[in-house]
């Protein structure tokens, strides 16, 4: 009864989001959404016509979230909305961070003391890079906070779409629902019923993940995984040191998650001649890298950022051959366009 399956997680993330939605169109609900932040919990907020409340991560702290930076966007935010949920994405995209146990649990006092429901996005809870680092759910730090927290409602989504299985277009997700009210419950249940049902190739795929293989077929499974999560660990490792071996990027450890989230320092020139074109700065320095070399990334602006800093995303999937060519590709590019524009 805990547990909904969806075609993928970001439907189950936006049925959640649906249930906080108020039938005033004069008080808009609110959701606290990282920043930077993936692009779907910003495209739900405009098609619900709720209100974006952005809380910006601690990036001189490895993507860590500061009590006092909750706060400030919490009552900055109650003028023009009522907040009803903060979202968490942990391990994160586009940050790559690990946020630690004492962490979460200060944003669950947080959501406690405003009575806010939270949303974990846990989908890259198998993609853990650190050497001493584990993941550690948002469930299991709730139940250790005691019964002080018994009426905290956390929705937790999963998916088949990341993590080592990487099986996007199977399109399958699932939410577990934690300290619901049952009465939200039926509510819920009457929601997803209009959808008939999940897709039924996401389902088969969904049972393949959270059922691992036994029998003959089980030492083989453990081979396949551990060496698919050994490679991508030994990339991002090598992507994180070669990125700030190039003068100018700055790069945080990558803990989890598929991507590397560096920060770039752009001169002055290229950022006047971006905004005469009508660009985000580092919408030009992503645009000159595919022309210059064919490489994409993605510009930070596209997740959104602190102002006046300057990111770009990319991840570690490619082959560890094709990333060095990468690296060795954007570093002499990087180079270049300092000069281009210094």
């Amino acid at each position: 009864d805990d547990i909904f399956i969806g075609t993928g997680a970001s439907s189950c993330i936006k049925n959640i989001m649906k249930l906080c939605l108020t039938m005033d169109n004069d008080v808009k609900p609110g959701f606290m959404i990282p920043i930077p932040q993936y692009p779907l919990y910003s495209a739900c907020t405009a098609e619900f016509n709720a209100e974006l409340i952005s809380y910006y991560m601690d990036e001189n702290n490895n993507w860590t979230l500061d009590p006092d930076e909750l706060e400030r966007a919490y009552n900055e935010a109650r003028s023009r909305c009522v907040p009803k949920a903060i979202c968490v994405i942990n391990p994160g995209n586009p940050t790559g961070q690990n946020i630690p146990p004492d962490n979460i649990a200060d944003i669950l006092k947080f959501a406690n003391r405003h009575d806010l429901l939270v949303m974990a996005d846990e989908v890259y809870q198998t993609n853990i890079w650190g050497d001493d680092d584990q993941f550690v759910s948002f469930k299991k730090v709730l139940r250790s906070l005691g019964p002080d927290y018994d009426s905290l409602p956390l929705a937790s989504f999963h998916s088949v779409s990341k993590g080592f299985m990487g099986e996007c277009g199977l399109r399958g997700g699932y939410c577990e629902m934690t300290n619901f009210d049952p009465e939200v419950k039926v509510m819920l249940q009457k929601l997803i019923s209009a959808s008939l049902c999940s897709s039924t190739s996401g389902q088969v795929a969904i049972s393949c993940m959270v059922k691992a293989p036994t029998g003959d077929a089980a030492e083989l499974y453990k081979t396949e995984t551990a060496s698919v999560l050994s490679s991508l660990k030994e990339r991002s490792v090598m992507v994180h040191e070669k990125l700030n071996e190039i003068p100018g990027i700055v790069c945080n450890p990558l803990q989890g998650a598929m991507y590397a989230f560096p920060r770039v320092d752009i001169p002055k020139k290229a950022i006047e001649h971006a905004e005469s074109r009508g660009m985000q700065p580092d919408f030009l320095y992503c645009l000159e890298l595919l022309e210059h070399t064919g490489i994409c990334v993605v510009p930070g602006s596209g997740f959104w950022q602190i102002p006046g800093t300057f990111h770009f995303r990319m991840t570690i999937l490619p082959p560890k051959e094709q990333l060095e060519v990468f690296l060795e590709k954007l570093a002499k590019f990087h180079v270049e366009f300092r000069e281009r524009y210094g």
